[in-house]
């Protein structure tokens, strides 16, 4: 089976923690939920530390400090009416994959947000990420509408994946 995801590993505690695992179950999981193919499409997934994720989202959002995701789609896939589901991304060959974009997540803050929700740390990060990887498929949670559609999918694939309702 090839990998659907890339992943960079600034910060150790994310290899230790298995990020690369986790990423790729989550990104496999968004896309079977969503009927679209594992095979064709790459996502890469940066594991860092506040620090690097705050210079990022400061560049990225203009908002200098740090947050637990950052995602960046590599197209523009949010559906033109508000609540509407985004259009699909069409796959790559697999040995030349369609690129969906890219996703950074910060090792603290999310340490300190499942502490706080008194969740475990790898529900959290599994949220997280089929979080970003909807973000990459054009979902967004701005408007009502599209913010309702969003947390239906992640509650629904969460579900699949044995993670309880995060809302």
């Amino acid at each position: 089976m090839d990998s659907l995801v890339e992943t960079v590993i600034e910060d150790a505690r994310w290899q230790a923690f298995g990020l690369d695992q986790a990423a790729e179950r989550a990104a496999r999981a968004v896309l079977a939920g969503l009927g679209l193919p594992e095979a064709g499409f790459q996502i890469s997934v940066l594991g860092c530390d506040d620090a690097r994720i705050a210079v990022l989202n400061a560049d990225f959002r203009g908002k200098p400090q740090p947050t637990n995701v950052l995602s960046w789609p590599s197209d523009e896939r949010a559906a033109e009416v508000i609540g509407a589901e985004p259009e699909r991304p069409e796959p790559g060959a697999p040995d030349d994959p369609e690129s969906l974009g890219d996703i950074a997540i910060a090792w603290e803050t999310c340490a300190r947000e499942a502490g706080e929700q008194g969740k475990p740390m790898a529900d959290h990060v599994l949220h997280l990420m089929v979080h970003g990887v909807l973000h990459l498929l054009g979902y967004d949670h701005v408007e009502d509408e599209d913010a309702t559609l969003m947390e239906a999918h992640e509650v629904r694939i969460l579900a699949q994946l044995g993670v309880s309702d995060p809302y």
